[in-house]
């Protein structure tokens, strides 16, 4: 029996994207590209210790809260209909921590890390809640291009606010008067990113609808809530796909994120980038990303999202092995824009793949555990490209191992059955 399909509410799938439009200035410009590079540069001692201070002060803390504290935040929501509340109260942190960082200055490594790091953990842990409404917004057959949609629209909206950030950065002489000696026209771009991401994420507060409580209210709500989880790894047998899911997206998942975190220092040493070239490499490969992302939304809903997440991975092995062999610039730029066209869709076809597997009553629980797929492993690709680059003394060893993780992720995913997955969501419909 087909899974019924609802008519789709436009406006809240018009507002769930915008949501990922505003959300994405956050990571590209304070995590990514803009602030990053400035607390290195402009805030940390050196940049020797700005990048270890990056990588473990931040970095580090925000994958080890996030994986820890989503699944029994995201069963919390599920059990007393506080999804959107709670969207709400990380996007205020994330905004306001955002904004604080207009303040710290040369020397001030503590304030500024401290603000990167609360903003980012809320940031993080607010996608939870955000992602469990795709399920809700978006018919089964629609709900690859809605995914899609929104993280394509999400590469739009991080390109256009680093574009804004730009003019202030760029220009010889900083506008409004701005003091380049301290950093304020680079630390004002904070303060974009605060504006833009309150101002575009007002949509899903006022169009979203908050999905019924899944149990009744209960007296001890965080015993009842450890409860339910205890009651979700005793049924696991139930959640065999999504489980097998999550397994894969561990090892697949942080072969994007060493791309992604060690991709810039590969293009610098290996290739012989520059900062300018680093830039616009990244550019392009956001670009790409938004493309791709939104062309295989398509695809995902008509082949389906496990065969969609295959092709994917087989694109990114391809990427990786031209970035590896490579022997000119001309052959990186290639393998970037073929890593943006599969990252995206990689990325977005695992979110809905998911969407089509969770029980409706549990769909913020199940979010919380995707969240931690993505970060519980996520230091093992990055140390990995370390080791390996001090053994064989070539990064291109190091982004070798990116290939082993693809292959054990593919590997898993081998044992998905989609099918399966969706005949369990439904079964909980009906049950219900």
């Amino acid at each position: 029996m087909p899974e019924p399909s609802p008519p789709a509410d436009k406006k809240a799938i018009w507002a769930w994207s915008l949501y990922d439009f505003a959300n994405s200035s956050f990571t590209t410009l304070v995590i990514t590209f803009i602030y990053a590079t400035f607390f290195v540069k402009g805030i940390a001692p050196d940049e020797t210790t700005g990048s270890v201070l990056w990588s473990w002060g931040v970095v580090t803390p925000t994958a080890v809260a996030v994986a820890l504290l989503s699944p029994l935040l995201g069963a919390l929501a599920d059990r007393t209909a506080t999804r959107k509340r709670a969207l709400f109260i990380t996007t205020t942190i994330t905004v306001l921590g955002t904004a604080l960082l207009f303040f710290p200055q040369r020397g001030d490594v503590v304030g500024a890390i401290l603000l990167v790091v609360v903003a980012n953990i809320a940031f993080e842990i607010g996608q939870v809640f955000y992602n469990a409404f795709l399920p809700e917004i978006a018919p089964p057959d629609m709900i690859g291009r809605v995914s899609g949609w929104g993280w394509a629209l999400g590469y739009v909206g991080g390109l256009l606010c680093m574009g804004l950030a730009l003019a202030f950065v760029m220009p010889e002489t900083a506008p409004f008067g701005l003091d380049k000696a301290t950093g304020e026209h680079v630390r004002v771009t904070n303060l974009i990113v605060a504006g833009w991401f309150a101002l575009f994420a007002i949509p899903a507060f006022l169009v979203l609808r908050e999905p019924p409580a899944a149990e009744p209210p209960a007296k001890n709500l965080i015993r009842a809530t450890f409860g339910e989880l205890g009651e979700t790894f005793r049924q696991i047998r139930d959640y065999r796909q999504i489980v097998r899911l999550l397994v894969a997206r561990l090892f697949y998942n942080d072969g994007l994120v060493t791309i992604f975190a060690m991709g810039g220092i590969f293009a610098a040493t290996a290739y012989g980038f520059d900062e300018t070239e680093i830039l616009l490499f990244g550019i392009v490969l956001n670009v790409a990303a938004g493309i791709g992302a939104f062309g295989f939304s398509f695809l995902d809903d008509a082949i389906g999202g496990k065969r969609t997440i295959f092709i994917s991975l087989g694109l990114l092995a391809i990427a990786t092995l031209v970035a590896v062999f490579g022997p000119t610039k001309t052959w990186l730029w290639g393998a970037g824009v073929l890593i943006g066209i599969a990252s995206g869709p990689n990325q977005a076809a695992s979110r809905s793949l998911l969407g089509r597997f969770v029980p409706e009553d549990k769909e913020t629980e199940f979010y919380g555990f995707f969240a931690f797929s993505g970060k519980a492993t996520a230091f093992i690709g990055p140390v990995m490209f370390g080791l390996l680059t001090a053994v064989f003394g070539t990064e291109r060893a190091g982004v070798g191992f990116v290939l082993v993780l693809f292959a054990l992720g593919a590997f898993f995913l081998t044992r998905v059955d989609e099918a399966e997955g969706r005949a369990t969501r439904l079964a909980s419909q009906t049950a219900a």
